[in-house]
C-alpha cells in the first residue's frame, strides 16, 4: 500500500472506516499519549526536521553581535531588550528541539539520533 490512509465509504460516500498502513498504524498506537514531553500529531518528517531547525540566519547574526557588545558592556536599554527576547527564543527553540528528539527516540527507540 502506497498510500498511508485509506477510507472504507458506505453506499453513499460517507466515511465510515479507515485503513492505515502497519508504520502510520504502529506509529499512532505507540503515541506516547502519557507523556507530556512528547510532541503529538506531527509526521515523523516535521519531528526530524523541527530537531534539525537552528534560529534564522538574521537573528543569529544579530545574536552574535548583541552578545559580543554585552562582552564589552557596551549595550543600551533597548539593545539589551533585545538580547533577552533573542535567548528567549534561542531557549523556546532549543526545548521543542529537545522535545522533538525525544519524540523521534520514543517512537524509534531502535534508530539513535545524530
Amino acid at each position: 500500500m502506497n498510500e498511508p490512509v485509506r477510507y472504507i465509504t458506505n453506499e453513499q460516500g460517507d466515511r465510515v472506516g479507515v485503513v492505515l498502513d502497519l508504520a502510520t498504524y504502529q506509529r499512532l498506537t505507540n503515541a506516547p499519549r502519557h507523556d507530556p514531553e512528547c510532541l503529538l500529531n506531527l509526521s515523523l518528517a516535521e519531528l526530524e526536521a523541527l530537531a534539525e531547525s537552528k534560529l534564522a540566519p538574521s537573528k543569529q547574526e544579530n545574536l552574535s553581535a548583541l552578545l559580543e557588545k554585552n562582552k564589552e558592556s557596551q549595550l543600551s536599554s533597548e539593545e539589551s531588550n533585545l538580547l533577552d527576547i533573542l535567548l528567549e527564543q534561542v531557549d523556546n527553540l532549543t526545548m521543542l528541539k529537545t522535545r522533538a528528539r525525544y519524540t523521534l527516540q520514543h517512537l524509534n527507540p531502535s534508530e539513535s539520533l545524530e
